[in-house]
């Protein structure tokens, strides 16, 4: 996720420190358009949107998008009363209107959109009703919280022709965009393998956020907050750390692989669910009750392309998505894009001729230097090209693709269809682990099978 936190900022220190040791030649990408911040916007040509949850990645979305030009928040909804007053704190507005009951928001005629970071469990209610209402909606990612209610999602967007975009940055980062183009040009051929990859080894990024101290019945409202999960009696660990049980969140499956496999989807130009996913995993670290994984590795099968997928919470290890091709690779990392090219030709005479008597394997060896060896002041020279810039995961330009679109209503590159393709995914993962078999997309049922 996107945020401001010295954690992120101390990864990309880091990773452009390495960068500049490692070999290769680097260029620089320019940072992505997003208008004319110092025009004056004309009242009658800004966007106006309610925001629906200020917590953890609302509190980054919200300053993030007032921050673009011609863009005003009139509103904001949380049911934990604490947000309110951040709400407020975060635009800078005293009287900014709060309220815990989002539907208020839903119902005002001078709102043109809304931006929604609620828990999973409450994405398909919330897109719905904003559809319903003739309301545009950003929706953080993953999609849904089960592969069912995607498709209700994906109806209540296309019955009210509304704008729906689902929060995976890396279908907006410029990063991304050039890592497609290059793909699209050949750079590596045609694809034969994708390798996504990332790790976390420290309790915040394991989800142990501490709940808010005023945490009670009394500034939350509980029972609303479950929605349609159990009942069960308040528990502000459950409410901060939602992340941790399916009946509230999907797991390292919605919080990461799905960033991973929307830029895959980006990057590549596929657009449906995989065939099939194996799973495995467990919780090996993390024995706080949770009863999601804490390590997950999944193999899906694209139209028979292998998608290997590995994210834990144990170890730090790099964000990196891996396109293998016969031409070579195209690394994108989290601030980075490297591309290295293959030839795949022989480099130096073969080791199998070793079994050769003498006489042949000299003959061998001739023959191959004569038609092999580099002529002389004309040695080739390889060399990785590494790609630097906006990071992989591109908040800003993702809020500004939105909001144009909702001016221009032309159509966004992660919309409804494409979320629930890469929500899909991740409930199939989820859903081999937990049946601990391999499980299967029927495209005529719209559901998983095992």
């Amino acid at each position: 996720m996107k945020n401001s936190f010295p954690r992120r900022q101390f990864l990309q220190t880091s990773a452009m420190a390495a960068g500049s040791l490692a070999a290769g030649r680097g260029i620089l990408l320019d940072p992505p358009a997003l208008g004319q911040a110092s025009k004056p916007v004309a009242p009658s040509d800004r966007i106006r949107f309610g925001m629906i949850g200020i917590g953890m990645q609302g509190s980054g979305l919200l300053p993030e998008a007032i921050s673009l030009p011609g863009v005003e928040c009139v509103g904001a909804a949380d049911l934990y009363d604490g947000r309110h007053t951040l709400a407020k704190e975060i635009t800078n507005n005293p009287s900014l209107p709060v309220t815990r009951h989002y539907k208020e928001l839903l119902d005002r005629k001078d709102i043109d959109c809304i931006v929604a970071a609620v828990p999973d469990h409450w994405h398909k209610r919330v897109v719905v009703d904003a559809c319903n209402a003739g309301k545009d909606i950003y929706c953080e990612k993953p999609m849904s919280h089960s592969a069912e209610q995607g498709f209700e999602m994906v109806e209540a967007s296309h019955k009210n022709n509304r704008i729906v975009q689902i929060g995976s940055q890396r279908v907006s980062s410029n990063l991304c965009a050039r890592a497609r183009e290059m793909y699209h040009a050949g750079a590596i051929g045609d694809i034969a393998m994708v390798e996504l990859s990332l790790g976390r080894n420290d309790p915040t990024g394991a989800w142990e956020y501490p709940p808010p101290f005023d945490l009670s019945p009394e500034t939350l409202d509980w029972d609303t907050w479950l929605n349609d999960a159990p009942k069960i009696p308040f528990n502000k660990y459950h409410f901060a750390r939602w992340r941790c049980w399916k009946e509230y969140g999907t797991g390292v499956g919605g919080d990461l692989m799905v960033h991973l496999i929307s830029g895959m989807q980006y990057t590549l130009g596929w657009n449906e669910p995989p065939r099939s996913a194996s799973a495995m995993g467990g919780i090996f670290r993390w024995k706080d009750g949770r009863n999601m994984p804490d390590l997950h590795v999944v193999l899906f099968d694209y139209h028979g392309i292998p998608v290997y997928v590995r994210l834990g919470l144990g170890t730090e290890t790099p964000e990196l998505a891996r396109f293998m091709g016969p031409k070579g690779l195209l690394d994108a990392g989290e601030f980075d894009l490297r591309y290295s090219p293959q030839k795949g030709i022989d480099i130096a005479p073969s080791y199998y001729t070793t079994g050769f008597p003498q006489k042949m394997r000299d003959e061998y060896l001739a023959q191959w230097h004569a038609q092999n060896d580099p002529q002389l002041g004309k040695e080739p020279l390889s060399s990785d090209v590494v790609y630097r810039g906006h990071d992989w995961d591109d908040m800003k330009p993702h809020l500004w693709n939105f909001f144009q679109a909702v001016k221009s209503r032309k159509p966004v590159v992660e919309d409804a269809v494409f979320g629930n393709h890469a929500a899909i995914a991740c409930h199939m993962a989820n859903e081999s682990y937990f049946q601990k078999k391999p499980v299967f997309w029927d495209a005529a049922a719209k559901k998983i099978t095992a």
